[in-house]
């Protein structure tokens, strides 16, 4: 009982037809939450990020590459795994890699000590897996534009290709012969995808 209730012990509230009291406190998505597991808040509830060995990998040197790049330089925050509070649709999502420029979050600000930190990154990159879902993902990377992201890279490790999209709508497609580059997101970034991608990935029985 709050303050309010306390004063007026006659007044009652009200519950919509075929809503219990109960349901109409959402539970904290990140309570219980086993330490072990990758996941994202969709719709408050939590979904679970699977990823192979190898996905895992082209993820952790794409963010080398960017933390190599913007060492010495005053651009911004490149991040791996770390979850963000995006906006557009109330989600908590968690890109494989991101960078957040100065200009979003300066330098001298600290990181909040939260769940998910609210900011919005420029860049969002993706490593695709053969059993992603198509629709889910555009999905996604319509959520990540609406929300002010400006640059969504889509890594597909088995045909080793990079989609390269500026919006949801507008797109080119690279690949290993190529050059990925920062645009003005991440001034300066050039990264030969010979270099993020093995020669080979070699399948190990389970």
């Amino acid at each position: 009982m709050n303050a309010i209730d306390a004063l007026a012990p006659t007044a009652t509230t009200i519950t919509p037809p075929g809503i219990r009291k109960a349901d109409t406190v959402r539970p904290d998505p990140y309570a219980n939450a086993p330490s072990d597991k990758l996941f994202e808040v969709v719709n408050n509830v939590r979904v679970e990020k699977v990823m192979s060995a190898f996905e895992q990998v082209l993820g952790g040197l794409l963010h080398g590459f960017l933390v190599q790049h913007c060492a010495g330089k005053e651009l911004g925050h490149p991040l791996v795994e770390t979850t963000l509070a995006i906006p557009s649709r109330s989600n908590d999502r968690r890109p494989d890699v991101a960078f957040v420029s100065y200009a979003r979050w300066p330098k001298t600000r600290p990181v909040p000590r939260v769940n998910a930190w609210p900011v919005v990154p420029e860049l969002v990159a993706e490593v695709i897996s053969p059993t992603d879902e198509m629709f889910k993902i555009i999905d996604k990377v319509d959520e990540y534009f609406e929300s002010g992201v400006r640059l969504v890279w889509l890594i597909l490790s088995n045909v080793e290709r990079v989609y390269v999209l500026t919006s949801s709508t507008q797109w080119s497609v690279l690949n290993r012969t190529d050059e990925l580059t920062g645009g003005d997101v991440v001034p300066g970034f050039r990264l030969p995808l010979a270099e993020l991608f093995p020669e080979y990935a070699e399948e190990v029985a389970p």
